[in-house]
């Protein structure tokens, strides 16, 4: 898509060529006719630029005369009132015209300044934010539709109808944008019921009125994490915004980028110190200002999946003691076990009663044990096969799951490392630990676990600054500028993708 600024043109002109742009779709042959200086154009979507000169010249006339004012709040509220059932955020939206008397915000005279071409150009560029362009009254906001009314030859309704689609259109876009729009924790009835925190779309959308550009601002509610500026750069790089463009690029990545930008928004991206875990590409990145450490990890098989979360790490404990989950206790611990008399021995397990009491173990024992699993729990004795390993970084989730060391080293040496039932392993976890406490401080922390590590002592080491922790699911980023595809090993990729495109919406050319 190009963004164009036309000289000595009225919105019209500018309407026939956004029109002619659409019918050639061929880039190739808009880039010969700017060598030709027939028009002068920049990449939209960058938002850099300015289309100040493609917006109609602008002056403040007798429009916002008090008897038309009052007109135009008539036809707003109407508008709200018979087309709210079609609006995404209905609640938002009559927010957003209450905040401003009900006035048309966009839909006015060529005469009076509005920001109406620069809205409907973000609309028409959706897609290249990954975004389906049905969720935005596609239908509803054309320009064979917007000509009339700007023109005064239609309706007066029909133009309080048309801000009001386009006011919703915008505000889903902020929305969709900065939360996306299958955000599990901040729903519809989240955002519509104003229960959100920080973040407030429909004062970012007011303030984009005010701002020098208009696009940049209603945009910049995107994520500020690097990894979702990165892939969504390159998916505006590689990707066409209309069926026909001539990029060559294929659809599945273009939607494989799509659904993971998707997934990057429900992430609380505002800190620039944490520890990212992504299960798919198998590794942990510590992140601190423009520094990136890389860490190995292994994550849950396919039948016992990490899951996805954000915390803090609290505290890390040197030497753990591994309370072993109710379910592998009963269906893994137990049965080995009853096979191997010596098995609960050599691996430094002990059973215990509900109250904490010991259990001296007979066969005999432990099938009534296995009879009743529920009564008993077991623990790991710190040490070099505690399932643990050397050190396990703390943090409160409902998962009761864990970062931490392995004893199982040689795993890291696979290409895909799916082994856990579900905690997190990470190699160099000692490397790791450190680092936490040398960037938390005092220094002088340093050496002690240096010394209960190698002692096996057991001890924790609490953080004065708890570092936030993200564990997501990643399936593409972009990687010292290259397009990284990683395993969807859990299969949940085709889900998110025909939520997002039911329709099969294409993204990008059809060639493969």
């Amino acid at each position: 898509m190009i963004q164009i600024i036309i000289y000595k043109a009225d919105s019209w002109e500018f309407y026939h060529i956004r029109q002619f742009i659409m019918k050639t779709q061929n880039f190739y042959f808009l880039k010969n006719m700017l060598r030709r200086k027939i028009i002068s154009c920049a990449l939209l979507c960058g938002f850099s630029a300015s289309v100040a000169a493609s917006a109609p010249s602008v002056k403040n006339t007798d429009h916002s005369k008090p008897e038309i004012a009052r007109a135009d709040s008539t036809y707003v509220k109407i508008a709200l009132s018979h087309i709210s059932p079609q609006l995404n955020y209905p609640k938002l939206v009559e927010q957003f015209y209450k905040n401003r008397r009900f006035s048309i915000i966009w839909v006015k005279p060529d005469t009076v300044k509005s920001e109406i071409y620069r809205s409907m150009l973000l609309m028409d560029c959706v897609l290249q934010f990954g975004l389906n362009r049905d969720d935005f009254h596609p239908g509803k906001l054309t320009y064979d539709l917007l000509k009339p009314l700007v023109q005064a030859r239609s309706n007066p309704q029909e133009k309080g109808n048309f801000d009001v689609y386009l006011t919703d259109a915008l505000i889903t876009l902020v929305i969709h944008l900065h939360y996306g729009k299958f955000n599990p924790v901040y729903t519809s009835e989240v955002l519509e019921g104003g229960k959100q925190s920080g973040f407030d779309p429909v004062a970012h959308l007011t303030g984009a009125l005010c701002a020098r550009d208009f696009m940049e601002a209603v945009v910049s509610a995107q994520p500020k994490m690097q990894m979702y500026r990165l892939l969504q750069d390159y998916l505006h790089l590689v990707k066409g915004q209309y069926i026909d463009d001539c990029y060559e690029f294929p659809e599945g990545d273009a939607r494989k980028m799509a659904i993971n930008m998707e997934r990057m928004r429900w992430i609380n991206s505002g800190e620039d110190y944490y520890i990212h875990i992504n299960i798919p590409s198998y590794s942990l990145k510590l992140l601190r200002g423009d520094s990136i450490i890389l860490f190995k990890t292994v994550v849950g098989k396919p039948s016992t999946p990490t899951p996805e979360l954000e915390s803090q790490v609290n505290y890390m404990t040197t030497a753990p003691e591994w309370k072993v989950p109710q379910k592998i206790f009963a269906k893994e611990l137990l049965p080995k076990a009853l096979r191997d008399s010596s098995y609960l021995n050599n691996n430094h397990y002990g059973i215990y009663d509900l109250k904490g009491n010991y259990i001296a173990i007979t066969r005999n024992k432990l099938q009534e044990i296995s009879a009743h699993p529920g009564l008993y729990l077991a623990r790991q004795s710190p040490g070099c096969d505690n399932a643990l390993g050397k050190i396990v970084f703390r943090f409160p989730n409902r998962f009761d799951i864990y970062l931490h060391d392995t004893p199982e080293q040689k795993l890291f040496k696979k290409e895909s490392r799916s082994f856990s039932h579900g905690c997190v392993r990470v190699q160099n976890a000692d490397r790791l630990a450190r680092l936490l406490l040398e960037y938390d401080g005092p220094a002088g922390r340093i050496p002690k676990m240096n010394e209960s590590l190698e002692k096996m002592q057991r001890r924790n080491f609490a953080l004065t600054r708890p570092v936030p922790i993200k564990i997501t699911y990643i399936t593409c980023e972009i990687d010292d500028g290259m397009f990284r595809s990683y395993p969807d090993i859990y299969n949940r990729d085709a889900a998110l993708e025909e939520m997002m495109f039911p329709s099969k919406v294409q993204l990008a050319g059809t060639r493969k």
